[in-house]
């Protein structure tokens, strides 16, 4: 099917008839609402008033290409190599996942929680998300975070630069103890969002996440499907400041365990598992005891 024409609503009416079997209405009404912003610059609450505006033939042209690849199933922010989140602009490509709404609560939970604190450690950083977000409203801050793909670090000091902070990113991989001399001193506030699907939960989910987005940073390999959690949960032994916090996001289906081993190591005086707004298990916080 072709775009009858170069006006607007007969470009909504081309999206609609070529990509709602993919697609239900909501999902596809906020990607074409996106679409439109990044090509032509109207906001997404202008659209309806310029349905019978005309774009130009280049700009069509854009458009159609992108629906083209939205029919493979690929993500728009993979698409148009932009995601939003927590206000923020950021460039996203598939060494990275896509950031998450989840993620964005926790980070409002860290922000909320820690006004005051100094320093931040995010590990597993993928696109920065996390630590560009803290660092642009806590600005006094130390923020750093490290990730064990080097793909993936520069896209988050690309993030940095797009967003003008400054975050201090490094290599390092959490599971190895022998590198974790690589994080320098210690912080009072480490923060994770790591791997925590089960390769057996992949079915469960979406074609385009399995198809397009880094399994690296989706599944956990092995036996111990909390293997992550437990690493850096004994790294705060050494990392996190007594009366720091440990915030993590959880895999709804093992949040238990990891509270337990949390709440078992004899780090912390408190460690508590918090919902997100769907009502899943989906945080935990823990609060360092004296050391």
């Amino acid at each position: 099917m072709q775009v009858r024409s170069n006006k607007i609503n007969d470009i909504l009416e081309f999206y609609y008839s070529e990509l709602s079997i993919l697609y239900d209405r909501p999902e596809l009404d906020a990607i074409i609402k996106i679409v439109f912003e990044h090509y032509l610059g109207i906001n997404r609450n202008e659209i309806s008033a310029r349905l019978n505006d005309n774009i130009n033939q280049s700009d069509l042209l854009k458009i159609y290409d992108c629906c083209k690849e939205l029919k493979t199933g690929k993500p728009v922010q993979y698409i148009l190599k932009e995601s939003w989140f927590y206000n923020l602009k950021f460039y996203v490509n598939d060494k990275v996942l896509i950031p998450r709404p989840e993620t964005e609560e926790l980070v409002t939970i860290v922000v909320k929680e820690n006004p005051k604190a100094e320093s931040f450690l995010d590990i597993g950083t993928g696109s920065g998300c996390i630590p560009v977000s803290i660092k642009c409203v806590l600005t006094f801050a130390h923020v750093s975070a490290c990730d064990i793909d080097k793909d993936a670090l520069l896209v988050a000091k690309k993030n940095a630069e797009l967003n003008n902070v400054e975050v201090n990113f490094f290599e390092t991989n959490v599971l190895d103890e022998l590198k974790w001399h690589d994080i320098k001193g210690k912080y009072d506030v480490i923060i994770s969002n790591p791997p925590y699907i089960k390769h057996s939960e992949a079915e469960t989910l979406a074609k385009n996440v399995i198809e397009f987005e880094p399994h690296s940073a989706l599944f956990v390999d092995g036996e111990d499907e909390i293997i992550f959690y437990k690493r850096i949960i004994d790294l705060c032994k050494h990392k996190l400041k007594t009366n720091g916090a440990l915030y993590f996001e959880l895999n709804p289906l093992t949040s238990g365990l990891v509270h337990d081993y949390a709440a078992h190591s004899g780090l912390f005086s408190t460690a508590e598992l918090i919902h997100d707004m769907s009502g899943n298990l989906r945080f935990l916080k823990a609060v360092r005891n004296n050391e």
